[in-house]
């Protein structure tokens, strides 16, 4: 039978409690930035924001409505965990029980209706922020996906399901009443008929097996002859490794996602130069690909490690990110950490040592140890933090330098401002007169 209107769903999904969401905008500021800033289309500046999404994409909408060119998101999957974030460092991979770690974030829920009270109204407000020619992919599994799909089929109307992305992984598996669960669902949705997609960005090589079948046969493929030169758009299923503990990506944070992942959803949905969203950031992996890809970004998460977790990762992949890092305005994060710095000049610099810190409101803190990135800024009479000098420590292992050295004639009005972070996202900052 020939379908009609695949517009109009046909199916709405309904569970007690739905109904319309008054959603409030959360206000903005500014929190810090970093000073290089390259010359980007209409001046935007990278963001890391650090609040609840819902409030956040609300307050984006003014500005945004209609402009985003791609989201990706992986939001919490109804799995009934809660996961913790790995922070201690040269620890026996092998041994779990042994790992320092903190809360990284719950997935825990009443029922489902409560999860899709969550997630309705976030895609409600993604469809909105998205351009007519954007793409939206939603990574879930087993647990949601099915739900997730009606709901988009309502928002984008079927006939915008582009594809179900099978993603599949090995691991070990503790399921013995059952086929081990190794893959997770990601339904790409798009706005419109009129979308980016960039099949040659993608392509892959083709198998051996079929190299060497077209190589000894011209009978191969009914007659069809494969450019096997050129490769082949990969098919709706893809094979990444996860981010194990042994992964060299790993900083930690759970459930992350390899950048493998992120680079052909990016490459494939969006051109150098579009803006690409994740509002449920976590570890960041979409800022940093979309970063290293040319692409600009939004990346938000509420929790201050994955801010951190984000922050770190741009400036440990090289050059100095433009970004812009915004918080709640009405509740914005506040010190917990006391730093002791000593200043001394020679000549021409400054130099700046931090020699202690200290956790305001607890003993769970061991310096220089727990301490994984500081920074200056030498233009302190900014309400807002300038990053101009960045000291990180990498993820797996290595000292965090405690020494900075900075031009004296680059310092503005004879004070500078330094900022910590500690394993926990904890911050500290302090003002430093000079005496020039």
């Amino acid at each position: 039978m020939r379908r009609s209107n695949r517009r109009t769903p046909f199916a709405r999904l309904s569970w007690e409690g739905r109904g319309d969401l008054q959603i409030s905008p959360t206000p903005l500021k500014e929190w810090s930035r970093t000073t290089t800033r390259p010359a980007l289309p209409d001046k935007f500046e990278n963001r890391l924001i650090q609040s609840d999404n819902l409030g956040v994409m609300a307050s984006l909408l003014p500005e945004l409505k209609g402009r985003v060119d791609l989201i990706y998101v992986d939001p919490p999957f109804l799995s009934g965990k809660a996961y913790r974030a790995r922070i201690g460092r040269g620890e026996d991979s092998r041994q779990p029980e042994t790992w320092k770690t903190t809360g990284g974030y719950s997935d825990t829920w009443q029922d489902g209706g409560q999860y899709l009270d969550m997630l309705f109204p976030r895609l409600q407000l993604m469809h909105q922020l998205l351009a007519d020619t954007g793409s939206l992919y939603l990574h879930l599994d087993w647990h949601a996906s099915a739900y997730a799909r009606v709901l988009l089929d309502e928002l984008f109307g079927p006939d915008r399901l582009l594809n179900e992305i099978v993603w599949t992984y090995h691991g070990p598996s503790p399921i013995r009443s059952a086929f081990n669960r190794k893959h997770d669902t990601i339904l790409l949705y798009t706005k419109s008929r009129n979308y980016t997609f960039n099949a040659d960005d993608v392509r892959v090589p083709y198998n051996n097996s079929t190299v060497k079948t077209f190589a000894s046969s011209d009978k191969a493929g009914f007659g069809k002859q494969p450019d096997l030169a050129r490769g082949k758009v990969p098919e709706d299923w893809w094979y990444f490794p996860v981010v194990a503990r042994l992964h060299n990506e790993r900083t930690g944070y759970p459930t992350q996602k390899p950048e493998a992942l992120l680079e052909r959803i990016i490459k494939a949905s969006s051109n150098p130069g579009d803006l690409v969203a994740d509002f449920f950031s976590g570890s960041g992996t979409t800022a940093l690909v979309a970063e290293r890809l040319g692409r600009r970004w939004i990346s938000c998460d509420p929790a201050p490690l994955a801010a951190l977790t984000t922050y770190r990762r741009l400036h440990l992949a090289g050059n100095q990110p433009a970004l812009s890092w915004q918080v709640d305005a009405e509740h914005p994060p506040l010190p917990e950490l006391k730093l002791d710095v000593q200043t001394r000049s020679n000549n021409t610099d400054i130099l700046l040592e931090l020699t202690g810190a200290e956790a305001v409101d607890s003993t769970d803190f061991k310096f220089p140890d727990d301490l994984v990135l500081w920074e200056i800024d030498w233009a302190a009479s900014d309400p807002c933090f300038c990053s101009q000098i960045q000291i990180v420590r990498d993820f797996r292992s290595g000292d965090l330098p405690l020494l900075a050295s900075l031009p004296g004639d680059r310092i503005i009005g004879g004070c500078i401002r330094l900022r910590a972070f500690d394993i926990l996202g904890r911050y500290g900052s302090e003002l430093i007169q000079l005496q020039m």
